[in-house]
């Protein structure tokens, strides 16, 4: 298929990253297209949290805002559809779309996010992002003081645990088999009350998402009004590895501070490539790389 306009930048993921990407580029009189399937990871959370002028706010009011916003600089256009290839190019790089689009541009922004892997324990899905939570700075505020479980084992399982009892008191680690717990990491636990069940989690009893118990392979039940997990993740896209990228151990793409990726012209920002996944860090992630990405263009145009 022939090859559309080519573009100063592309941008590969219209969310809360790639559309704060595109207000800095856009302002900065750049030719931006924005690539976006509309597949939010967070599509399923009620409402956002820990964002100035946005607390409380749903997701999807906040992403529609947002392009209202970012669309209204000429320079920046949309695609909506689903980017699902990338190469590099003799000036450039280029991107396919499932459509068989064909879009050309010096520069390219992945801000496509993460798949979340869902575990084997029926009902966790249909409560992931509402009383399932992964970050007590989004959500923990609003389940404080409240019955609360953590899914988690060994070192991490520990962190994240002695994270949450700042946020509650009445707090029980599952850890889905046999703790794996050092002996000092038990006896603090337990100093601080923290009770541990070693049960294999089967199901999760739930009112359209909203969790009230924990139920076990050996039929035993606990009451909880919020569980914190972090389940295992892929790269939405798999561009990233395409183009070359590297990943850092954890699987995220590894970026420096100013969101330049391993490769030369692209950049990676959001939660593909940070551990801090919050809606305030992909939009502070965005900003930073689309300005850093316009310098770039500076020195290599001046």
């Amino acid at each position: 298929m022939e090859n559309k306009q080519t573009y100063d930048v592309i941008i590969i993921g219209g969310s809360y990253a790639g559309l704060s990407a595109a207000m800095s580029l856009g302002r900065a009189l750049r030719n931006v297209l924005i690539i976006d399937s509309g597949k939010r990871c967070n599509s399923q959370t009620p409402h956002a949290h820990n964002l100035i002028t946005h607390d409380g706010d749903t997701p999807a009011d906040i992403a529609a805002k947002a392009k209202e916003q970012v669309l209204k600089y000429d320079t920046v256009s949309f695609v909506e559809g689903t980017a699902v290839s990338g190469s590099k190019t003799e000036n450039g790089f280029q991107v396919e779309t499932a459509a068989g689009e064909l879009f050309s541009a010096a520069k390219i922004v992945i801000a496509t996010g993460l798949t979340d892997l869902m575990p084997e324990i029926n009902g966790f899905s249909e409560c992931w992002g509402i009383s399932i939570l992964h970050c007590p700075y989004c959500h923990g505020y609003e389940v404080r003081g409240k019955k609360t479980g953590v899914i988690g084992n060994g070192d991490a399982g520990y962190e994240y645990a002695k994270m949450i009892t700042n946020w509650t008191k009445s707090l029980v680690v599952f850890t889905n088999g046999p703790a794996t717990f050092t002996t000092e990491q038990l006896a603090r636990l337990k100093q601080h009350d923290v009770q541990i069940v070693e049960g294999e989690l089967t199901s999760l009893e739930h009112a359209s998402g909203y969790v009230n118990k924990i139920v076990l392979k050996d039929g035993n039940k606990h009451l909880v009004d919020a569980i914190y997990a972090r389940p295992a993740f892929k790269q939405q896209s798999a561009i990233a590895g395409e183009l070359g990228c590297e990943l850092t151990e954890h699987g995220l793409i590894s970026v420096d501070a100013f969101s330049r990726t391993t490769v030369p012209g692209v950049y990676a920002a959001g939660d593909n490539s940070t551990m801090m996944r919050s809606l305030a860090a992909a939009i502070g992630n965005g900003s930073m790389a689309g300005a850093v990405l316009n310098k770039e263009l500076i020195e290599e145009q001046f």
